[in-house]
């Protein structure tokens, strides 16, 4: 018989990648803000200054509590470019988010983007992921993705 807590803990991943999603969409509008008034390159320094600042302090609370150890051992050394590829998400989309695409049109075509990957990441099983047989399900999904990112850009406010 399952406990109560069970199916929360189930629906705790579904919760925060909502919310990381809602946060995603704050930290866009953030850096094309910086990015309309700086351009990129100021709106990712700031953006990864700013981050640098939040983990250092972080970690400093966390090396006190005993809790800042590495759980699992060494990380891959692919794993330490994730820095790289922040820096040009926050370029690219101080750029996009300041051009006729606006807000909601860069985030669909960057969910597109990111499903896309993540399908070939899954596919030819990059960065020691399990290989995964694509199916129809899949090529369904990212289909409707991109109707619905078509739809926002080409009939919402935008309207390019």
């Amino acid at each position: 018989m399952e406990t109560p807590a069970a199916p929360r803990r189930r629906a705790l991943p579904f919760l925060f990648a909502f919310a990381s999603g809602g946060i995603l969409t704050l930290m866009a509008h953030k850096n094309g803000t910086l990015g309309h008034f700086g351009g990129p390159f100021f709106a990712s320094w700031m953006a990864h200054g700013a981050g640098t600042v939040a983990a250092i302090l972080l970690l400093a609370v966390l090396f006190r509590r005993g809790e800042g150890k590495a759980l699992k051992g060494r990380a891959p050394l692919w794993a330490y470019f994730g820095g790289f590829s922040g820096a040009l998400t926050v370029i690219f989309t101080a750029k996009a988010v300041n051009s006729p695409l606006a807000l909601s049109g860069t985030l669909a075509l960057g969910l597109a983007g990111q499903v896309v990957f993540s399908l070939a990441a899954d596919k030819w099983g990059l960065f020691g992921l399990a290989k995964r047989r694509l199916s129809l399900k899949d090529a369904a999904s990212l289909g409707l993705i991109g109707l619905g990112s078509a739809l926002i850009i080409l009939f919402g406010r935008a309207g390019l």
